[in-house]
């Protein structure tokens, strides 16, 4: 049976194993001159991209290259710009430094050195994902893999996950990916999971997250999973299992060689109960074109599990509203639900990707201007930042002055949720610290909260 026909059927009664499964071939930083596409760019755009990757994490796989990118716009190709990296994603000081290493012919432990160095610049750890979020036991340990910032949700990172199919340039927790125990978040330890979320009940959701669980065989994933049917985890309502699989490696879902297990897996937690909740990553709706990925949704979404989509806006790859409202339209054709819009977040090469706040607010509200309201589920643009998840909500004059108008979807207290608040306007601006209260007001309401949080967990730590 021919296998562009067996993709283009989707149908239920496809027999997948004859499609065969293809192997996944991937290249890191070590490897661009064997990527062929990359031939046809000059001597200096290659020796851009080896000094950037010799700082920022760097891996794509072929799929990624034969089916996402169109070669021909590289490299304003969207898709080229999410994977591959930039001269601009470096500050001149940081490049220059690592390009002369490069151009003297250094051995591969300085250029390693100056790289832990330049990193340390760039904010590893943002939102105090370490400092503020990781769990500490009676017997005052951190417990590893583990984040809870929000009442109601746990996020697990299990050590086999901690990698991707193909790593995005502007990732948010690329300080996963690039060899530093001190600052990956991981664990190999179901039990340690479990019995944290026995000891918590006000927990009803658990997020596996990453890197990319789905990068982990189905035996690993059902390790950490399926105790939670036992009566014990009643209160885990739902299953999150952040992922962007579905775009970066969609056979993942249809023909790896455990793909059946995995889909039969979700479909004994939704059966037991669950809500199982694939928060697919899309950045673009290219990643919604191929048949394989087509099959992926379809196969994932007959299991019972649910499919919501979350993303960033980028510059220089997605700040357009009708890339957002092609994106989102495609989305619910295809059964996805759309759930948030983020704003780039203040950490790695954010500098060539952040967008203004007041220009992703634009973008958000032309794009939902475009789509019908199945589309508009999707929230935002909003900041991930310390305190909390905060969405722009939009600009107004109030008694005469200029301001964003802001409130948390999420919060470190649950008091502040949907508490409206108000900043002056700054057309600049581009993260939460670089706004002031409007109305002459010294704090925004949430200030003295959050700092006696901080103060708490020094406090803690300290002893």
């Amino acid at each position: 049976m021919d296998k562009s026909a067996i993709l283009r059927s989707m149908t239920k009664d496809v027999d997948y194993e004859q499609i065969g499964s293809p192997i996944f071939r991937v290249f890191t930083d070590r490897d661009l001159h064997r990527i062929e596409p990359l031939r046809r760019l000059s001597d200096e755009q290659l020796f851009e991209m080896q000094v950037v990757a010799s700082v920022l994490p760097f891996r794509v796989n072929e799929y990624v290259i034969n089916e996402l990118i169109d070669w021909r716009r590289v490299p304003q190709d969207p898709i080229f710009q999410m994977t591959f990296p930039h001269k601009a994603m470096l500050q001149d000081e940081m490049y220059d430094r690592m390009a002369s290493l490069h151009r003297k012919g250094a051995d591969r432990q300085e250029i390693k050195s100056l790289a832990g160095a330049l990193r340390t610049k760039l904010n590893p750890h943002p939102a105090g994902q370490l400092a503020l979020n990781v769990p500490i036991n009676a017997d005052g340990n951190r417990l590893q893999g583990i984040q809870h910032k929000y009442r109601e949700t746990v996020l697990f990172f299990p050590s086999q996950g901690q990698t991707c199919h193909s790593y995005c340039s502007f990732c948010f927790r690329w300080a996963q990916f690039i060899g530093d125990k001190e600052l990956r978040m991981a664990s190999a330890e179901a039990s340690v999971l479990h019995k944290y979320l026995k000891g918590h009940e006000e927990v009803t959701d658990l997020l596996v997250t990453g890197g990319d669980p789905m990068v982990m065989k189905t035996k690993y994933l059902a390790r950490y999973l399926e105790p939670l049917l036992k009566p014990e985890f009643e209160h885990i309502q739902t299953i999150r299992i952040g992922t962007k699989a579905l775009s970066f490696w969609p056979q993942r879902f249809v023909t790896d060689e455990d793909s059946q297990e995995l889909m039969a897996l979700m479909r004994r937690l939704v059966s037991g109960g669950k809500h199982v909740a694939i928060m697919a990553h899309y950045n673009h709706w290219k990643e919604l074109e191929t048949d394989i990925a087509r099959i992926a949704i379809k196969r994932v979404r007959e299991t019972g599990a649910q499919i919501r989509s979350q993303g960033p806006l980028l510059r220089n790859i997605n700040d357009d509203p009708d890339v957002w409202a092609k994106m989102w339209n495609t989305q619910v054709q295809l059964g996805i639900v759309p759930y948030y819009m983020f704003i780039e977040r203040d950490t790695g090469a954010r500098n060539y990707f952040d967008v203004p706040l007041y220009q992703a607010w634009q973008i958000c509200r032309d794009a939902k201007k475009r789509v019908s309201g199945l589309g508009r589920t999707a929230r935002g643009p909003g900041m991930s930042s310390d305190p909390g998840k905060i969405e722009i909500q939009g600009v107004s004059r109030i008694r005469g002055e200029k301001v964003f108008v802001l409130h948390f979807i999420q919060g470190r207290d649950p008091d502040w949720v949907h508490r409206p608040f108000f900043a002056k306007f700054d057309e600049k601006a581009t993260w939460l610290h670089q706004l002031e209260p409007a109305f002459g007001q010294d704090r925004f309401f949430f200030e003295s909260g959050f700092q006696s949080m901080i103060e708490s967990r020094r406090a803690i730590t300290d002893e």
